[in-house]
């Protein structure tokens, strides 16, 4: 076990492979440290965010030093089944590093079953262990630019599915049409850690129904419209962007305690100055407000509106209807 600063609110541990790394966790997660305030595993790390006023890096790494490895991670007792095309782009090729036809890699990925080790690098996008153990091959050499949502694919001893279009490196087998994340879900993510996960070979078995295939039917396809009209009411105000300058996004205070589902915090760069905007216009201090970078930012007032304007020093101009203009 070592140990690694990160930042000053975060330590990786590094750990000798993926069994003391699910059962340092599953240690962590039923015993909590106090202070930690969120886990993030990997295959052979965890990376431990924590707050400094509660606790501090040494005295976590001498409780972390302590704890047994020795205990396997429990599984869980959900199974959750995934009907998969096996037409995968890598098939032959997978095939051909095993020394198997085609026919037997499918068998052998079917034939057993895997399990949720942990989550990571997309929203929904889970790393499953376990399986046959001849099923470990290597990433691709090039990566591909972009993958579809539902790609199954095989990399090292890992086997996993893409939740979204992405770039990536592992070697696709197959395509599934059950959808690994979906925000109108109560649980956004299907695959949790610990959850039992086995593959179904769509050609071989009669599970086109819609048990199968309702993850898949709650997902739309959103395209661009064009510019959306809206209309106020009688006496209604609102502010409307007229440009946005170099970077003008929407920005909250982020999502935090997510990362090991793969959700990045986000939130405003400046999140004292969101906060202290909120309370000046009387809002509540998490909701969001433009956040903008480099100038630029033009804003038209239909209506009477309070408008803040905090964080770094910024040339204000206002511009009246009849178009006098003065410094703010």
């Amino acid at each position: 076990m070592r140990f690694l600063p990160v930042t000053h609110n975060a330590l990786l541990v590094e750990l000798a492979d993926l069994d003391q790394t699910l059962a340092l966790l599953a240690s962590l997660q039923r015993t909590p440290l106090a202070g930690v305030q969120e886990l993030v595993p990997a295959a052979r790390t965890i990376l431990v965010s924590y707050r400094p006023w509660a606790t501090s890096a040494a005295a976590l790494v001498q409780q972390i030093a302590q704890r047994d490895l020795s205990q396997r991670a429990e599984r869980s007792s959900t199974l959750v089944e995934i009907p998969v095309h096996y037409n995968g782009e890598d098939l032959a090729e997978v095939a051909q590093i095993l020394g198997i036809t085609p026919a037997e890699v499918v068998q052998r990925h079917t034939g057993s079953e895997y399990t949720v080790a942990f989550t990571g690098f997309a929203p929904g996008f889970a790393y499953l262990s376990g399986g046959h153990p001849s099923l470990n091959v290597p990433r691709r050499s090039t990566p591909r630019t972009r993958l579809p949502a539902g790609s199954v694919g095989l990399a090292g001893t890992f086997s996993g599915v893409y939740p979204q279009a992405s770039p990536g490196g592992w070697q696709i087998i197959g395509t599934t049409p059950v959808a690994m994340w979906d925000i109108t879900r109560t649980q956004p993510a299907l695959l949790q850690p610990g959850y039992r996960v086995r593959f179904v070979d769509i050609a071989t078995k009669n599970i086109a129904g819609s048990a199968y295939l309702e993850g898949a039917t709650g997902q739309k396809d959103l395209k661009p419209s064009g510019r959306t009209q809206h209309h106020l009411a009688a006496g209604q105000t609102a502010l409307q962007v007229r440009a946005t300058g170099l970077l003008t996004v929407f920005q909250d205070l982020g999502r935090h305690g997510q990362a090991g589902q793969g959700v990045s915090a986000s939130g405003a760069m400046d999140q004292a100055a969101l906060k202290a905007a909120n309370r000046l216009v009387g809002n509540a201090s998490h909701l969001a407000a433009l956040e903008t970078v480099g100038g630029g930012l033009q804003l038209r007032s239909v209506g009477d509106n309070a408008v803040a304007v905090t964080g770094a020093d910024a040339v204000l101009t206002l511009t009246t209807a009849d178009g006098q203009r003065w410094p703010v």
